[in-house]
């Protein structure tokens, strides 16, 4: 059961349903019947019907794949910030809609119209194909898994492009870096869990065992070299946290990575768990952060400095994890 109140269990429910369901689910241990009822509701309500709504026919979101067309004149959209990165476009949409918990069987027929019509702004590479970016790629194999297409071609890109120290640098093939990024490295093995799990096929476990060493050498938060604090973003909960690294963000990967290979809690998170803890309110809630800016279809959650429905249900389904697996006393 949740260690949050049976008050503030009730507010995260009176949600839309896609984050209802995993109050259900992750914090009330609702019957699978009862979850799977509410996550059935995100095709036709709340968010998860809104972004669905502005697909294109041709099966792109704003008429391209990482960014809008130029010929995207912002109808239905809206932005704190419209010279920032946008969040509308085909990748960011298919994103959202799968952390959401879309029903890939909504978007039948989506991965050949892209097959056959959408193309990467880098060099007109075929969506499926992936790009040079890793987090680029690692949303794309997730996705392409999710939706059926053939992303074997992504999958290989992983292991070839993974650097010595471990993880991986959407800035190692511009050649500006020869070091892992966390930022980088998180999306990875998010994703490539994510597409384990959707298909079965274990072929990138060990590469994402090996960024998750990356990680977990640095307890999530620190520079191997210098102990020091890698950046304040470490600690800067953000929902939904789009490409950013939090600690947070990492911790519920390797909730996730625990519950899916029925491992317990590596100790070298402790300190990014307590980071965690710290954050949390007085009255059992965490703070939306400094959240990125940009154009999208529909706020998925609140502004800066506002208490975060999702960060809640984030934050306390890992320390519920974490601490369920403690020694008692």
């Amino acid at each position: 059961m949740s260690s949050l109140t049976d008050e503030k269990t009730d507010w995260l429910r009176e949600s839309d349903p896609a984050l209802r369901w995993q109050v259900e689910r992750d914090l009330l241990g609702l019957p699978e019947n009862t979850w799977q009822a509410t996550r059935a509701l995100v095709e036709t309500e709340g968010v998860g019907a809104a972004i669905l709504a502005r697909q294109d026919a041709d099966g792109q979101w704003a008429g391209g794949a990482y960014f809008p067309s130029r010929e995207f004149d912002g109808a239905g959209a809206s932005a704190r910030d419209w010279d920032a990165q946008p969040w509308i476009a085909t990748t960011w949409a298919l994103k959202d809609l799968r952390d959401l918990g879309l029903d890939a069987a909504a978007l039948s027929g989506t991965a050949e119209k892209l097959a056959a019509n959408c193309v990467w702004e880098f060099e007109d590479r075929p969506y499926w194909g992936g790009e040079i970016d890793v987090c680029i790629n690692g949303f794309t194999l997730a996705t392409g898994a999710w939706l059926g297409a053939d992303v074997s071609a992504i999958a290989a890109w992983f292991p070839e492009h993974r650097l010595a120290d471990g993880g991986w640098n959407c800035e190692a093939e511009e050649g500006d870096s020869v070091r892992s990024s966390f930022h980088s490295t998180l999306n990875a093995v998010v994703e490539m869990l994510a597409y384990e799990t959707l298909t079965g096929d274990g072929a990138l476990r060990a590469a994402r065992h090996a960024g998750e060493e990356y990680l977990l050498e640095r307890r999530l938060l620190r520079r191997l070299s210098t102990g020091e604090l890698v950046a304040p973003w470490v600690t800067d909960f953000i929902a939904p946290s789009r490409w950013q690294y939090s600690a947070l963000a990492a911790l519920d990967h390797f909730r996730r990575v625990a519950e899916f290979e029925g491992t317990e809690p590596d100790p070298r998170l402790a300190e990014a768990v307590e980071s965690v803890r710290a954050a949390r309110q007085p009255d059992g809630t965490w703070l939306q952060g400094d959240s990125l800016p940009g154009a999208v279809w529909i706020d998925i959650d609140v502004l800066p400095g506002e208490p975060s429905k999702w960060l809640t249900l984030i934050g306390a389904r890992v320390l519920d994890w974490w601490d369920a697996a403690q020694p008692a006393g």
